[in-house]
């Protein structure tokens, strides 16, 4: 039986590591803080899961709160003028529901079911000095580290090609709320996303909590520009206070539903800024053990279009993939390499380019675009869906010209590229796979 180590315990780290548990794998994940400590901490993230990650979580039976969670069934993608006046709408149906489960919630259920189910956990904090000496003791046949937010990305080097940023691109400030009121035009459960153009960004996620339903209010500000409040961290009160004022004088339409809201908890803020950043994937520590990066250790995307979780699952699936198909070879830097490469090209390269394109001004072919899809469906659906794959936005959003005959042919009602909803089986109950 093949040994496996993974340090870090968030959505790749711990979906691989029980996906290698039920494929039969020996596996030890490091983790840093354990369960009960991981639910009473601070909020981590956003993670709005679209279809197509969330079924690499069903594969293994990881989509524990299916149920619970709100099924998020639409987008709404709005650009608002000063001062605070929506100019662009856009409201699509998604075809496969989204998802938000806190990580709080998620993680800490991860990590039992990873142990009941044979896993074995460390709960222990790991510095660039033990990993060293963990892989120095050839004790286990791969080392992989899934710590994204913590000093061992370090010891992967930038890639330089592929890091188009040297600085942030956006504050980042999240407050976990209860009672927004549901919007009155739309019916059905959404995520929103109010851009502000030069300024910044409100994205409103539904979610599940520790508490039970949320919602997430979420600012990314452009830095040093008049959104951009959170250099340090703030009280909880004073954080939702700034949250709630920002929306009130840049997205009126949003804080017109704000009257009832209430923070979920005392540690339900977050907020800081990184750097866009890719890395390579294979590391040579000093006693000369290797690890292989994964996820937003070698792919930290900003935020702004709510990939995160998504490319995590979708990089601990093809981990998976690749590491079932070597056998009994060795994991060598070559193949470390072409693991990383093969999920790049599959899903990292998409995401990247399509996020870094949205942290900029908005084009004239994007606003084009956005204004068409107000009014045809055909491109609204498009759009929305793209949130689940990626790639398809490299073959009419990103190229003006591919976005131009996108949308002559899109006017006329022959665009080949829309793909139909999944069907859902008679007697589907909504929030389920079909």
């Amino acid at each position: 039986m093949r040994r496996i180590l993974i340090v870090g315990a968030g959505q790749s780290g711990l979906q691989l590591g029980l996906s290698l548990l039920a494929e039969g794998y020996e596996v030890t994940i490091m983790s840093a803080r354990t369960p009960d400590e991981i639910r009473s901490g601070w909020v981590m993230s956003t993670q709005a899961m679209f279809g197509t990650a969330l079924r690499t979580e069903q594969v293994y039976g990881l989509n524990l709160w299916q149920r619970d969670a709100p099924g998020v069934e639409g987008m709404q993608l709005s650009v608002s003028a000063p001062p605070g006046e929506k100019v662009v709408n856009v409201l699509a149906p998604l075809d496969e529901y989204a998802s938000s489960v806190d990580q709080r919630l998620k993680m800490a259920a991860w990590l039992e079911l990873f142990e009941e189910r044979g896993g074995l956990v460390h709960y222990q904090g790991v510095t660039t000095a033990d990993l060293d000496g963990l892989t120095s003791m050839r004790r286990y046949d791969l080392t992989i580290v899934a710590a994204g937010k913590s000093d061992l990305v370090g010891v992967f080097d930038r890639d330089p090609l592929r890091s188009v940023f040297e600085a942030p691109q956006r504050g980042l400030a999240v407050a976990y709320v209860h009672g927004l009121d549901p919007d009155p035009f739309f019916n059905r459960t959404k995520i929103e996303l109010n851009v502000v153009p030069g300024l910044g960004e409100l994205i409103v996620i539904p979610g599940l909590t520790l508490s039970g339903r949320c919602d997430i209010l979420f600012w990314e500000a452009v830095p040093d520009g008049p959104l951009d409040l959170w250099r340090y961290r703030r009280d909880p009160a004073e954080h939702l206070k700034m949250t709630l004022d920002l929306i009130r004088q840049y997205t009126p339409w949003v804080y017109e539903r704000c009257r009832h809201v209430e923070l979920t908890d005392g540690r339900a803020t977050l907020s800081g800024r990184y750097t866009p950043t890719v890395r390579r994937p294979a590391a040579v520590l000093p006693s000369g053990g290797l690890v292989l990066g994964m996820a937003d250790v070698v792919v930290a995307n900003d935020p702004i279009t709510g990939q995160g979780s998504n490319t995590a699952a979708k990089c601990a699936a093809s981990y998976c993939a690749a590491i079932k198909s070597r056998g009994t070879e060795p994991f060598d830097h070559a193949w470390m390499v072409r693991t990383f490469e093969n999920f790049w090209a599959e899903h990292g390269r998409a995401v990247t380019e399509w996020t870094n394109a949205m942290l900029q001004p908005m084009p004239p072919h994007v606003r084009a675009l956005l204004g068409a899809a107000q009014h045809n469906g055909t491109i609204a659906r498009r759009l929305v869906n793209g949130f689940s794959d990626p790639n398809d936005f490299q073959h009419w959003f990103l190229d003006p010209y591919k976005a131009d005959a996108f949308l002559r042919a899109a006017v006329h009602g022959a665009d080949p590229g829309v793909h139909p909803p999944v069907p859902h089986p008679p007697g589907h109950r909504y929030g389920e796979s079909p």
